[in-house]
């Protein structure tokens, strides 16, 4: 299990950054749920995180990201194109997809979310593995 002072300050972090946005949050056209949207997507944040290491090719990234398909890495760029996270530019005659100013605004909670999953991943995968009841 992970430790529990670092439970409980992660906690009251969350409460303050949820008090700060009362009122709007849990509105439909809140800016805190597109965010959620525009990283929900299974890919998105691996993908995002994987062009914070410099501009890749289509091919470099299908090796990056293992168990994405060229279809799906397509599809996730084009996406994250869309929300103006990725540009893809020509090099030389040769296609790379690259992060924008404000995708590169995303890195640092990417990183903040890997770093719970390195704390806590192992309590959820055993929580999940616990039968019920």
């Amino acid at each position: 299990m992970a430790d529990l002072g670092t439970s409980r300050f992660l906690a009251a972090d969350y409460h303050r950054s949820v008090r700060s946005y009362s009122g709007s949050v849990f509105l439909a056209d809140c800016p805190a749920r597109l965010a959620v949207e525009v990283i929900a997507d299974k890919w998105a944040v691996v993908v995002l995180f994987a062009l914070s290491r410099g501009p890749c090719r289509h091919g470099q990234l299908v090796e990056l990201v293992g168990g994405i398909s060229r279809k799906m890495l397509t599809q996730t760029l084009r996406r994250l194109q869309g929300y103006g996270l990725v540009d893809r530019c020509s090099q030389n005659g040769k296609i790379e997809y690259l992060l924008t100013e404000l995708g590169n605004t995303l890195i640092e909670p990417i990183g903040v979310l890997t770093e719970w999953a390195h704390v806590y991943g192992k309590d959820v995968v055993e929580f999940q593995e616990t039968p019920a009841g």
